[in-house]
């Protein structure tokens, strides 16, 4: 079972369609999860979630009712604690749910502490196990992460790809794509970033020998939108 995720997240980063995704994973049986103010933009888009996260302090009264008389699994955090609400939800999807794959919308956007939790969330030593089944979306952006292994990378509808080193990593390699990487060792924080595909290719192939890296697919809305005729 998959699970698909609303954070609280600007809509305006949201994909067109994000109706139509959520609507479909619930018609496959796939786990519907809203965490915080992500529980009540479900509910406005006429989709009940299986579960709601968080400490609920961005609704109002009537809202969090709203939330507590329709959603059958509601959890609740306290606002001083350790773990942040998306940190939770990392945590009940995959150790109480055990989904395959988790996919979060609403994690990007507005508030820049927010979304550096939402992208480094899954370094806690206590997650990061689950690291290859992380997946983040919005509008513009699909990112995932692997750890060590050797992977053939999936061509998607995106322009180009980056790879950055969220830990210390041991010979990562990228190898066809159209910049090629030599195993490469660091212990910082680094990324490679717009690179693309072969034309003739739907795969590269990513070697790590250790650490976590983060695969960051991304197109242009409107490209050249400066540039006069």
């Amino acid at each position: 079972m998959d699970a698909y995720v609303l954070l609280g997240g600007p809509k305006e980063d949201w994909p067109q369609d994000i109706k139509e995704r959520f609507v479909s994973a619930q018609k496959a049986g796939d786990l519907i999860i809203g965490v915080d103010r992500g529980a009540l933009f479900l509910l406005e888009l006429g989709i009940r979630p299986d579960v709601a996260i968080g400490d609920f302090d961005s609704l109002k009264a009537e809202e969090l009712g709203w939330v507590e008389n329709t959603v059958g699994d509601v959890r609740y955090s306290v606002p001083k604690k350790d773990w942040t609400d998306s940190e939770l939800m990392l945590a009940i999807a995959f150790k109480d749910y055990l989904v395959d794959k988790l996919f979060v919308y609403g994690a990007t956007g507005g508030r820049l502490d927010h979304a550096m939790i939402n992208f480094f969330g899954i370094l806690n030593p206590d997650l990061r196990q689950y690291a290859n089944q992380l997946y983040l979306v919005d509008k513009q952006n699909l990112l995932f992460y692997r750890s060590a292994g050797q992977y053939q990378i999936q061509k998607q509808d995106y322009d180009y790809f980056g790879v950055t080193c969220l830990t210390p990593v041991k010979n990562l390699a990228i190898k066809g794509a159209l910049y090629e990487l030599a195993p490469y060792s660091g212990d910082y924080i680094r990324s490679f970033t717009s690179n693309e595909f072969l034309p003739d290719q739907d795969t590269f192939t990513l070697k790590l020998e250790s650490g976590i890296v983060a695969i960051l697919y991304s197109k242009d809305l409107v490209r050249f939108d400066n540039v006069n005729d």
